[in-house]
């Protein structure tokens, strides 16, 4: 038996038989091929987790996969990503990892979910003092505030201002400034104001 096969490396390989007997008489030399295959397809595991949380307006850093085949070892750098994720929209998103192996074996796809979302709070900027005092009988007059958020820009005209302020009695007034942005992320401030009888100055001669 003349035996080349090695089991470790692919190919086609051919066991001959031979024999005689002992008067020399030779027998009709017999062949067996033997095709050593790999159809064991790669594996891909990611880096990192499969359902990531995401900031929008920020940039998107994949952390990518590692590849392994039974044959051909770390293939991590034939790993055909599918990246979608826009940072900048709201939204959800995957991201599909796919390869081959030199035999042709394709891997299962694996794939990762990106939730860019908005958790910021709008910022609300009041316009004039947090804190104002006026006198018992004048007109308040309502500066208002500005809001801007991340993602949303300038929502000023979402602000709703809960509070009122009865110049006629004397004591201190809250006003307080809501917004929430298209996230439903609410933010508020308070602006005081101070209502007092007037402040009479005495003079001497």
């Amino acid at each position: 038996v003349n035996n080349p096969v090695n089991t470790e490396i692919v190919g086609t390989y051919t066991i001959t038989y031979n024999v005689s007997d002992s008067a020399g008489n030779q027998a009709s030399e017999v062949i067996r091929t033997v095709h050593i295959v790999d159809t064991t397809p790669p594996e891909i595991s990611l880096i990192g987790e499969s359902n990531i949380q995401h900031q929008v307006g920020t940039t998107y850093v994949d952390l990518s996969a590692i590849a392994q085949d039974n044959y051909d070892g770390d293939i991590s750098n034939n790993i055909i990503v599918n990246n979608q994720v826009n940072s900048a929209v709201v939204g959800t998103y995957t991201i599909t990892y796919n390869v081959s192996d030199n035999a042709g074996n394709n891997s299962s796809e694996v794939v990762r979910t990106v939730n860019v979302v908005d958790t910021i709070p709008p910022v609300i900027t009041l316009i004039g003092a947090s804190y104002e005092t006026i006198e018992v009988f004048a007109n308040y007059e309502e500066q208002g505030a500005l809001a801007t958020d991340n993602y949303d820009g300038d929502i000023s005209n979402n602000i709703n201002i809960v509070g009122t302020v009865d110049t006629s009695i004397v004591g201190e007034y809250q006003l307080t400034y809501k917004v929430q942005d298209t996230q439903r992320n609410s933010s508020e401030k308070i602006r005081t104001i101070n209502v007092r009888l007037p402040v009479r100055s005495l003079f001497y001669s």
